[in-house]
């Protein structure tokens, strides 16, 4: 489309669009049943249990060595962290655990963001400090992408999502899209295409709210709706159930005027006349009427007001609220979902946000699956399903991350050895010789008679303990040996802080390559531009002291305490110098304070962590300070003979993950 586009009409471009959409949809389908198609990586099997009193603990132990894994379970919910299009590919793509969805989702609901001019900043309320963190690089790329060239580029964002939905979707299934009136009507001509024109059901207006206060000021009418847009796979053959409405009380007064002897309130109807032409009656009783069938427009569901700075006078009035600022009414979704769903049918939202729809299908005893691009929306949800007490979940990330970003910003024909080329082009450091360095992954940088090796990990896995091993090795062996050797990471094990401290060596230096090079390489047009502006970041890591094991019976008490949480360094978050500045405040005089959620495994197998406890900031359950999470869990297990492997991972307030494992003797430390 290229430059056409500040000349032609969206009407004009909307073709090429949806052409191109469904070829992009149709590429990602092409791939599913290739060796390197996008999988799913399960980062936490949340067993949830919000008050460490609740004495609960014992269940929690039976039921999680009940399940045994997580693929053994008939069905796991799932909360998804990444972009849409990849966690799709991977559903309808399947893995060892869960066959491939296609054809299997019930219903989908998505809120896509329609306010270009939307400000995503995150609010971070820590002890005495307020801090504004901007969107994360992968968050902020993926607004600028869908708003670069205003609606004609949202369409294009969209439209091959729509086409994977549709794949999804059962024959029974339908999609209801939840639209701003800016972009309400050229998304239906899009929906119109990829689902036919004759699978449209209806659109609904969602009216909540009246015109009040500064909503009403200035010369505009007030806008108080947005459109649902709702398409069935096949219309004919959806699943679908009448709602109905309670009736008002000057409903009730007008028409259900008779009470009977038990004081039940009822109404005379007319069947009809008998053979003497008297009027033959019967009552229909208030407590036996269905209420109202629900029209297209929905005046009875208000809109959750979400601004942060009343957010605790709001809470108090509604127990939903989050503070997340496009936050929908649980009303609104029990509606949909009621409607379009069955009894244990399976809801998926490609847009999670708050986790409105996820925690109105646990409550409905639905089956559900979640997705966000942002970690402030992932940590809301899996804090809001936890605070509801809901059935074991999955926290999963996608595979392959960068590789996937790298392979959509650099083309199909990128390696991975091309990447690692440039970020050791940018950390300074001349490739060695093809001969010495087979996967185009080791540098050297030599200053003032000092022989630095520097080896590039691969972003496909996660660097930890045996990547350590290897460099160190190198070091030490390769071309007659180094003085000092530097690891490069993309994406780490959690574990990473504990093998560093383990290795303890002066001469090994691990840094982070910082999340939005790819996306900066694309914007800037170049490696020249980015020369001696990439800053590569020292990790975060979490201490904890020794776990306490008390045996009573056929039970044990685990006694596990926070000790010490150091940052990621501060420049690979997106903060502003005042900002900043702040945030060092904090972490220098209360470290902990920082942690936003953390989360034990008694029985860590190394592979799959499975919480069995949690708190994190604002659960008032475990202590009445909404600003930090408690340091110190006790709780019952089931008695274990030997030594237990306790696993302790945290997530801080910016979303980076630590954890640390200690191997506890029975009967102490």
């Amino acid at each position: 489309m290229g430059n056409g586009r500040v000349t032609n009409s969206l009407l004009e471009q909307l073709p090429e669009i949806i052409r191109e959409g469904r070829k992009q949809a149709e590429k990602i389908l092409e791939s599913l049943e290739g060796r390197h198609r996008v999988s799913l990586q399960t980062r936490e099997w949340v067993l949830p249990s919000k008050d460490t009193r609740d004495g609960d603990w014992i269940t929690a132990a039976n039921r999680q060595a009940h399940l045994g894994d997580e693929g053994t379970a008939d069905w796991t919910n799932r909360l998804i962290y990444g972009d849409n299009l990849l966690a799709m590919a991977a559903l309808l793509a399947g893995d060892e655990h869960t066959p491939s969805l296609r054809g299997k989702v019930d219903l989908i609901y998505i809120d896509p963001p329609f306010d270009s001019k939307a400000d995503y900043r995150t609010k971070v309320s820590l002890p005495g400090v307020e801090l504004e963190q901007k969107p994360t690089v992968i968050e902020q790329f993926a607004y600028s992408d869908t708003w670069s060239q205003g609606t004609a580029s949202y369409l294009e964002m969209i439209t091959p999502r729509l086409v994977l939905m549709r794949e999804l979707l059962a024959d029974t299934g339908s999609i209801h899209v939840h639209l701003g009136i800016q972009v309400s009507h050229y998304v239906k001509i899009v929906m119109d295409e990829i689902f036919g024109k004759d699978n449209f059901v209806q659109e609904v207006i969602w009216a909540y709210g009246s015109p009040s206060g500064g909503r009403a000021a200035g010369p505009k009418m007030v806008k108080i709706h947005e459109y649902i847009a709702h398409y069935a796979k096949s219309y004919d053959n959806r699943y679908t159930k009448k709602v109905y409405l309670p009736y008002e009380q000057k409903y009730i007064d007008d028409w259900f005027k008779y009470t009977d002897e038990d004081g039940r309130r009822y109404r005379i109807r007319l069947r009809g006349k008998d053979d003497e032409g008297e009027n033959i009656v019967d009552r229909q009783y208030l407590d036996e009427s269905k209420g109202l069938p629900a029209s297209t427009v929905w005046t009875d569901i208000k809109q959750i007001y979400a601004d942060p700075r009343a957010y605790k006078e709001n809470q108090a009035k509604h127990s939903e609220i989050t503070g997340y600022d496009t936050q929908k009414p649980e009303r609104l979704l029990e509606r949909i979902i009621e409607h379009s769903c069955p009894n244990t049918g399976l809801v998926a939202d490609f847009n999670g946000g708050s986790g409105t729809t996820a925690a109105v299908a646990e409550k409905l005893g639905r089956r559900w699956i979640t997705t966000d691009l942002g970690k402030p929306a992932c940590m809301i949800m899996r804090k809001r399903l936890i605070d509801q007490g809901a059935k074991p979940f999955l926290y999963q990330a996608i595979g392959d991350y960068q590789v996937e970003a790298a392979k959509s910003s650099l083309g199909r024909k990128f390696r991975v050895g091309d990447l690692s080329g440039i970020v050791l082009s940018l950390y300074g450091a001349l490739p060695l010789q093809p001969e010495d360095n087979p996967l185009r992954n080791l540098g050297a940088v030599v200053y003032g008679g000092k022989k630095t090796l520097v080896l590039v990990d691969s972003p496909n896995k996660l660097t930890g303990d045996a990547t350590l091993r290897k460099a160190i090795a190198q070091r030490e062996h390769l071309l007659g040996g180094w003085d000092r050797v530097v690891v490069l990471g993309w994406n780490f094990e959690p574990s990473i802080g504990q093998s560093i401290t383990a290795l303890n060596d002066p001469r090994l230096e691990v840094l982070v390559i910082p999340p939005d090079l790819l996306d900066r390489l694309r914007k800037k047009g170049g490696i020249e531009k980015l020369r001696g502006q990439v800053r590569f970041s020292s990790l975060q890591y979490l201490t904890i002291k020794p776990v306490q094991r008390q045996r009573s019976g056929d039970e044990e008490q685990l006694q596990v305490t926070l000790d010490n949480y150091v940052l990621l360094s501060p420049e690979a978050i997106n903060l502003d110098e005042e900002n900043r500045k702040k945030l060092l405040k904090v972490a220098n005089a209360e470290p902990l304070a920082l942690i936003e959620y953390w989360a034990v495994d008694p029985d860590y197998d190394g592979a799959v962590f499975r919480s069995v406890w949690q708190d994190y900031r604002g659960n008032t359950a475990n202590d009445d300070d909404a600003l930090r999470a408690v340091t110190a869990a006790n709780f019952n297990v089931p008695h274990k003979a030997g030594e237990r492997r306790v696993c302790v991972r945290v997530v801080d307030v910016f979303g980076f993950e630590a954890e640390v494992v200690q191997v506890v003797a029975e009967g102490g430390k």
